[in-house]
């Protein structure tokens, strides 16, 4: 059979140091066809069309633009585009949604609805109901769509879930959580859509140790709370780029989670991110522990490179992703960062090739039983903890109950005059 096309939309930081190279090793190995790829600025096409390190690592490859940037203005601007590109895309082809938070809803519904299956940047999207509109659409037809949450490919992670769930560390009691991203993020595209009114650096990149904790222990979380900082960027744009959240879960453990565009650009480091997880045995305290930043790799070069960020010392990570010569032409992705979009396009690929309506529901059944891959089924308390997140920030603080029943909901938590009372 045919190899599928593979249709990406957006063309950010993302895509180049990671989904692309992925997309780029798949159809040189044979296993996708055609890659498209549609942006709304065809200055960003342009940037990856020049990039040197994805020349030197894929000679000869390349992908078809939408729109072709050399017949457009570089400021000129079309962001319904996608929905041409989509609808152009061939049946039971797929789409790789990588774009910012809040506009990934309307962008997945257009796949769905064109019969294309799906491989999402996280998250799935800020609305509970929104995830259950693409569960019921993504059943329906058959058709796969995977959350690309890479922190569950990283053997670190796949090592803990299991041992967690073989009752070798105990009961989940007390974590946390830190992810902060470098402080040149600021001077790129995030300050055009990384807003206040839009999202938060809890919403964008504490969302993973949310996602990572339920993965590892099967808990789900009750309620959340999340302060943050409001800050200016560059370009005059507000942004909530300091964020503290504390999450509880079922079983009353409580995970706290710090997020920001704080890393200082000039450290050694491409940002600053770990996990702990005090745990509870029959007899002791157990720990899991994951320092996620430093992974015991330390060079000095001779000189810094020509990427922001880039040091003479260095302490960079090899198991997220890296670009590597391991023989024959160009050189291969590596790390949890590709394991994860290849492991959601392999199911792609998969569902691709079944014709019959019954099997794609099927597979789509299995990978959503599986738990492995992040799906709209197996993960909406994801989006559960997005929504309350969001009314959370927005006042103050204010901590937000989840509710699982037959239509799951968030609520702020109200208090009797009683208890306010007795606390004063």
């Amino acid at each position: 059979m045919t190899a599928p096309q593979v249709t990406v939309i957006g063309a950010g930081m993302i895509v180049r140091i990671q989904i692309l190279p992925t997309l780029f090793h798949m159809q040189r190995t044979g296993r996708i066809g055609e890659i498209h790829i549609c942006a709304h600025r065809p200055a960003h096409i342009a940037d990856l069309r020049s990039s040197p390190t994805l020349a030197r690592a894929f000679p000869g490859q390349g992908f078809i633009a939408h729109p072709e940037p050399d017949m457009m203005r570089a400021d000129s601007v079309d962001p319904e585009l996608y929905r041409e590109v989509l609808r152009s895309a061939p049946r039971n082809s797929i789409a790789v949604i990588a774009t910012p938070d809040h506009i990934h809803y309307p962008m997945i519904c257009e796949a769905l609805d064109t019969d294309l299956h799906v491989c999402t940047v996280k998250p799935l999207v800020l609305r509970h109901d929104h995830a259950e509109d693409i569960t019921r659409r993504s059943h329906e037809r058959g058709l796969v769509v995977g959350i690309e949450y890479h922190k569950r490919f990283d053997h670190r992670s796949l090592m803990a879930r299991q041992a967690y769930r073989a009752g070798r560390l105990g009961e989940f009691r007390l974590g946390q959580a830190f992810l902060h991203e470098p402080y040149y993020y600021r001077d790129s595209n995030f300050q055009n859509w990384c807003t206040c009114e839009n999202t938060d650096m809890f919403t964008y990149v504490g969302c993973h140790y949310v996602d990572l904790v339920a993965f590892i222990t099967g808990l789900r979380p009750v309620s959340v709370s999340v302060c943050g900082i409001r800050d200016r960027y560059p370009n005059g744009n507000d942004g909530f780029l300091w964020t503290d959240g504390r999450i509880r879960w079922e079983n009353g453990a409580i995970l706290s989670v710090a997020n920001a565009i704080g890393y200082p650009s000039g450290a050694a480091g491409g940002n600053a991110q770990g996990l702990t997880m005090w745990c509870q045995g029959r007899t002791d305290a157990t720990l899991i522990e994951h320092s996620d930043a430093y992974r015991g790799v330390a060079y000095h070069y001779t000189s810094a490179g020509n990427e922001p960020g880039d040091t003479a010392y260095a302490e960079p990570n090899p198991d997220y992703f890296q670009l590597l010569d391991t023989g024959g032409p160009g050189l291969t992705p590596v790390g949890y960062g590709h394991r994860s979009v290849e492991y959601i396009i392999e199911a792609c690929c998969r569902a691709s090739q079944i014709a019959g309506l019954d099997e794609r529901r099927a597979l789509v059944a299995q990978l959503d039983r599986e738990g492995i891959m992040a799906t709209p089924a197996n993960s909406s308390y994801n989006e559960l903890v997005i929504e309350a997140a969001r009314k959370s920030i927005l006042a103050d603080g204010r901590e937000v109950l989840i509710r699982y029943d037959n239509t799951p909901a968030v609520a702020f938590r109200e208090y009797s005059p009683d208890r306010i009372s007795s606390k004063e």
